[in-house]
């Protein structure tokens, strides 16, 4: 990345944090009360939570990993999340990213506050799967040059 890279710091990724959370749990909460019933804790609930679980990678994975390189939330507040050369990252880094969240939570919440500290502002997360999050637009798409120009006509003909 260039010397006029901005880096996303904790609050701002904390506010896109709150707006991904309010949307899953808009989808989430109703599919979890509707298939776990009363016994959120039964065999149902479990499903349940699993559901939301995999809706929950698939929507952090995905969307990071697309054109736009950033959730809703992200989106939002102008962020995206990058490789450390300032690409787009692939659906697997973007899961590596997202299951390594688990990581930064179980430390007591350490590898999330690590954004406001680290040079770079990174969380353990971003560290363990070589991403950034930064301020601005998506990267450009590779661009697919346009095919040569046809032949001349044959002189004479």
């Amino acid at each position: 990345m260039n010397g006029a890279t901005v880096y996303a710091g904790f609050w701002r990724r904390f506010a896109a944090f709150i707006i991904d959370g309010l949307l899953l749990s808009a989808v989430s909460v109703p599919l979890t009360l509707g298939i776990g019933g009363d016994d959120p804790y039964g065999a149902a609930g479990s499903g349940a939570n699993s559901i939301s679980t995999v809706i929950g990678w698939l929507y952090y994975a995905l969307m990071e990993s697309s054109s736009k390189q950033g959730t809703l939330g992200k989106m939002a507040l102008g962020i995206v999340v990058t490789d450390l050369d300032g690409r787009r990252i692939g659906f697997g880094k973007a899961t590596g990213r997202y299951f390594a969240k688990i990581l930064s939570a179980l430390i007591i919440g350490i590898g999330f506050l690590m954004i406001a500290f680290t040079e770079r502002k990174q969380g353990l997360h971003d560290i363990l799967a070589g991403a950034l999050v930064v301020k601005g637009a998506p990267s450009p798409a590779q661009a697919i040059p346009p095919p040569p120009p046809p032949p001349p006509p044959p002189m004479g003909s």
